[in-house]
Formats: structure tokens, sequence, C-alpha cells
């Protein structure tokens, strides 16, 4: 057997799976966001496929950003690049307008609406399709085998 890749129509973009302020959708991932928060943006980084530690970056920029005196205006970049990452690879529809917004006014529970959206994506099914082949010795046709009848040393001559 082999496995074909056929062409495929595209994968249609979906919405998230919850929206941002359904906390109570999965009341553990929300109650793990709110008491250590941090763990939970270092989870969702993980499962993502980057650095454990990036969400970190965002804790210690705005801390040095404050320590300068310079004003906390802006999203945090890794709480935003990861969800602009997870929105694309997942084909879901938005804008990075709206990944701004969700990651500036409610950093908290975008993280855990991004932990709810790859616990979904990785407990879906996925679907993949086997076509079986004949060997390409079984799609030749057959040979011809031809016999002719044995002379037994009679000669005829042509008239």
């Amino acid at each position: 057997m082999r496995i074909e890749h056929l062409p495929m129509a595209p994968e249609p973009w979906t919405d998230w799976h919850t929206s941002v302020c359904d906390c109570f959708e999965d009341a553990s991932t929300c109650c793990y966001g709110f008491w250590c928060c941090p763990c939970l943006a270092c989870t969702v980084s993980s499962r993502s496929g980057e650095n454990t530690c990036l969400p970190l970056c965002d804790l210690c920029s705005f801390s040095l950003i404050a320590a300068f005196g310079i004003p906390l205006f802006g999203a945090p970049p890794a709480a935003l690049a990861l969800r602009a990452s997870i929105r694309n690879r997942y084909k879901i529809k938005g804008s990075l307008c709206k990944d701004v917004a969700a990651s500036c006014f409610c950093v908290w529970c975008s993280w855990c609406q991004m932990l709810r959206e790859l616990n979904y994506r990785r407990n879906k099914p996925t679907v993949i399709n086997i076509v079986s082949v004949q060997p390409a010795s079984a799609a030749q046709p057959n040979p011809v085998i031809h016999t002719y009848p044995l002379h037994t040393g009679v000669l005829v001559a042509p008239r």
C-alpha cells in the first residue's frame, strides 16, 4: 500500500473554537490562568512549538520599560506573536488588529483562549486518505508465448 497525496480543496477558514471571554467552557484552564498566568503562558508557548520561556520576555520587557519611565502602551510582543501564529496555523478567521486588541485589553483571557484552542485542535481527529495501488508488475499485460510445432526432419520444397 502507498499513501498518495491527492489535491484537495483548500480548507475553509474557521472561527476560534471559543471566544476570549468563554472562561466557563473549560474552568480548569481559566483557574490555571488566574492562579499562575505566567505558567499558563509558558504552557501555551511550549505546546505551540516555541520556546517555553518566550512569554517571560513580555513580563521582563514591560518591567524594563516601566523602570525607564516609558509609558506602557502596546501589545505584549510574545502574546501577540503566538496568537497570530496559532491563528495562521489553524486558519482561524481574524486579523492582526483583532489580535492586538485581545492581547492588549485582556491578555490573560487571550492566553486562556489560546490554550483552549490548542487543546481543541489536539483532540480533533485527523483524516488520512490511503489509496491501494497494485504493484507495477501486475499492471503490465501478461507476455504472449508462441508455440510452434516441431518438424521431424521432413522438408517440403516450395512450389
